[in-house]
């Protein structure tokens, strides 16, 4: 791993969450890339430590060299189960449980989505399958609207982390929403991961300046032309964010302020 890749040089903490330190605060996932070679390139490529897998879409047989789980070292990444797929609470909970027993950690990436032409998560029952998963022991990670109130009552369920999207999967249009980020931001005590809707590097800086704990993305980095080359754009992009949030940006003004004082310039 080059030193770019070794996580902030400004003195800032690794991103926590239950319990587990990372340095590199972007996430990947798996899906939808042309073959598992590219796949593996570009998530090394990326400098992540959590590697995102839907359990309804992959062969849970790690033995399988046509599956996705034989080409990811364990020791290497936390592969974080994910509930893609599930539009009730009840099959959520199924397949949380159902990644526990093929072998996977506690953590799991919880989503229940509440329609399929926007693919936009359902509150109500994302709130149920948490509290559910929580109490059995679970490490939740929730995909969420970017919502306050949905924010907070996650929290509230036990989820070690809660993931507002900033458009919705699959778009590409970005942080739609910055006010709406920072405000769940600034009320959760728990690290917010921005998920869903980052479409290139600068959407990337820009959703880390606005001071949020981490950035989750998939198909940005796998349907780019070079999905190496955007997977090593994402982790400068998601460094450079941080560290920008860190500096603290200058004042924005409505008049011109020269570089250089007018006092002492020669006559």
């Amino acid at each position: 791993m080059t030193e770019m890749m070794a996580g902030p040089r400004t003195g800032d903490e690794p991103l926590v969450i239950a319990g587990r330190a990372l340095r590199s605060r972007l996430l990947v996932g798996t899906g939808k890339y042309r073959t598992n070679d590219e796949m593996v390139q570009a998530v090394e490529a990326s400098g992540a430590e959590v590697v995102t897998v839907a359990v309804r879409r992959v062969d849970l047989d790690r033995t399988r060299e046509e599956g996705v789980l034989f080409h990811l070292d364990p020791e290497r990444y936390l592969l974080l189960p994910n509930t893609a797929g599930c539009y009730t609470a009840e099959d959520a909970v199924r397949y949380a449980r159902l990644a526990r027993a093929a072998g996977f950690t506690e953590w799991v990436k919880l989503e229940v989505i509440g329609d399929p032409e926007t693919l936009l998560p359902d509150a109500e029952a994302t709130l149920r399958a948490a509290r559910e998963l929580a109490a059995d022991g679970f490490q939740v990670l929730a995909y969420t609207n970017d919502d306050l109130i949905t924010a907070l009552r996650l929290e509230d369920a036990g989820c070690a982390a809660v993931m507002p999207l900033a458009s919705p999967i699959g778009s590409g249009l970005g942080l739609i929403n910055p006010f709406n980020i920072r405000t769940i931001k600034s009320r959760l005590t728990v690290p917010v991961i921005v998920d869903a809707g980052v479409g290139t590097a600068s959407d990337a800086a820009l959703t880390m300046e606005q001071g949020v704990d981490g950035i989750l993305m998939n198909t940005a980095i796998a349907e780019a032309r070079d999905a190496v080359g955007m997977a090593r754009a994402m982790g400068l992009a998601t460094e450079a964010g941080r560290l920008a949030y860190l500096a603290g940006r200058m004042p924005r003004r409505e008049r011109a302020v020269p570089s250089s004082p007018a006092r002492g310039m020669l006559s």
